[in-house]
């Protein structure tokens, strides 16, 4: 069993545990991801990781609000954060905290295969969630995006495996990832972002994610055609993520 299969395994056994009962309405004004990452330049999905299967920690007694207002500051156009528990350290409430003290689009990232995490996601405040075509069969890729535009939210819309491009391209999301990290091995590589460029839908906001360290990595996911860049384990490996984004976007002014 491979890691995304792994994390897959377990999220079911936590959806069963959802009691739709719980959730309430989201709360103020959403915020729009395409609005930000729509913006002429890079744009920068700033994500809060405490830990990965590749990784182990990355940041330990990490504060998620302190880095959140530090993000913002630094010039990032979004945030993203990893709630799944279990193997990236996360939580919904982190989430919800997050969201309140920014004012930018805060994303919620994790494995979502059910609609009932779809209701977790607007009843946790979040502006949009991620959605990974490798963990879901077209049908649900499909039902679970219009299931989140019902609510109200937008969807990131990403995908790895190549065998996916079609499929992504027919189904024309608002905004696309090209994840270069191969969700069974873990492992990146940033040549992908190139290879796949060719694949997506001209008008979606088309976005790079994993592998991203230096403002170098940057230009080149900006001269290949993408608007923006998740950038997450190499801002929270430094220890001071705020600082390390400032120094990320200082490099390509």
């Amino acid at each position: 069993m491979n890691i995304l299969e792994q994390i897959l395994d377990v999220k079911r056994q936590e959806i069963d545990q959802i009691q739709n009962s719980k959730f309430g309405e989201r709360r103020g004004q959403k915020r729009s991801l395409k609005d930000a990452l729509s913006k002429p330049g890079i744009s920068i999905i700033a994500e809060i990781k405490m830990k990965s299967p590749s990784e182990g920690e990355i940041l330990p007694n990490a504060d998620p609000v302190q880095i959140a207002k530090e993000y913002e500051s630094a010039g990032a156009s979004a945030i993203s954060v990893l709630t799944d528990y279990k193997f990236f350290g996360g939580s919904l409430d982190i989430l919800t905290d997050v969201q309140k003290a920014v004012s930018i689009p805060v994303i919620r990232k994790d494995f979502i295969i059910d609609t009932k995490q779809i209701l977790e996601t607007v009843h946790y405040q979040a502006d949009a969630f991620l959605l990974i075509a490798d963990a879901l069969d077209q049908d649900t890729l499909q039902q679970l995006i219009k299931n989140g535009k019902t609510s109200g939210l937008e969807i990131l819309v990403e995908y790895h495996d190549e065998e996916h491009a079609e499929y992504i391209f027919v189904l024309n999301p608002e905004i696309v990832g090209i994840n270069c990290r191969n969700l069974k091995t873990m492992t990146t590589d940033i040549s992908y972002f190139g290879k796949m460029i060719s694949s997506l839908p001209s008008n979606s906001v088309k976005v790079a994610e994993s592998g991203i360290y230096t403002s170098g990595d940057l230009k080149t996911i900006s001269d290949l055609g993408y608007d923006a860049a998740l950038v997450g384990t190499s801002l929270m490996k430094t220890g001071n993520p705020g600082k390390s984004l400032e120094a990320l976007l200082g490099g390509i002014s």
